[in-house]
């Protein structure tokens, strides 16, 4: 396996299985140095605990860009994920500017709204803010609610192939290069995956598991990443991420006290075979 220094820049929930906690041991896994950038840390994530504690760290990322460059430290790859505020967004441009080898991949999930709505916090500046980080990167990964937003298109919670053919459409005319579309259900019992690259479109449709868990979208960008860095292309990386975040989501839907976060530990040991192969 390919040996490289990648940076992910996301929050960590100390507690949760998700963000940094779900990036840092899915990329090591895959054999990837994994550099990281906290840009809060909680006591647990958000969804479904109470009383957390949070703590932004945005006044503290310039400084640690600043160290790194004095340092000539740089990256082979740069993956974000959820990312808290405008500012974040800007700061993570300027490293992607300064601190990326030149070629190498930046890679956005544009982590900010599902089932049509945006997470608690965010507003339209916000979107446009992503808008612009994500039309910058190489690959962006956005659900289907991102991707409407992303471009302005109407959000539509029941939609045909003609539907997502023109959000692609809307996405390459604002400047996206390789799209990664998750979450794209054409008939009840399946979901799957659009890969759409120079130009072409490409479905890989899995099963659809009806619980899901908080972290899951993190899971599957991160094996994403993990096997683009190791030499696969984005349709095969696109089919094993899926394969394994299926898998993750089976073992947590089995474990009944297991509501907060997908059980992804077990199935490293598949993700690194298929990395093999």
């Amino acid at each position: 396996m390919a040996y490289n220094r990648i940076l992910t820049i996301q929050d960590i929930s100390c507690v949760g299985q998700c963000s940094l906690t779900v990036a840092l041991p899915i990329l090591s896994a895959c054999g990837q140095e994994t550099a990281i950038l906290p840009s809060a840390v909680l006591s647990t994530h958000t969804g479904g605990f109470t009383g957390y504690t949070f703590r932004d760290l945005t006044d503290d990322m310039p400084a640690i860009e600043a160290h790194w460059a004095q340092q000539g430290i740089d990256f082979a790859a740069i993956y974000t994920g959820y990312l808290g505020s405008e500012r974040q967004i800007d700061i993570v441009t300027d490293i992607a500017h300064k601190l990326l080898k030149p070629g190498a991949p930046f890679i956005v999930d544009p982590a900010m709204a599902d089932n049509g709505a945006l997470y608690p916090g965010f507003d339209d500046a916000f979107v446009k803010a992503m808008a612009r980080l994500a039309f910058s990167a190489d690959v962006i990964l956005p659900n289907i609610t991102e991707a409407a937003m992303l471009t302005g298109v109407e959000y539509r919670a029941v939609y045909d192939r003609a539907y997502i053919d023109g959000l692609l459409a809307a996405l390459t005319e604002k400047g996206a290069r390789t799209i990664v579309l998750t979450g794209v259900s054409y008939e009840a019992n399946h979901t799957g995956v659009v890969v759409f690259e120079h130009g072409e479109y490409t479905y890989y449709e899995h099963e659809k598991i009806a619980q899901g868990a908080h972290g899951t979208g993190d899971v599957y960008s991160s094996a994403f990443v993990g096997c683009v860095m190791n030499g696969h292309s984005v349709i095969e990386s696109a089919r094993i991420a899926a394969d394994f975040t299926v898998r993750c989501i089976k073992r947590t839907v089995a474990d009944d006290g297991h509501w907060y976060g997908p059980e992804f530990e077990p199935e490293l040991g598949w993700l690194i075979e298929q990395l093999k192969a």
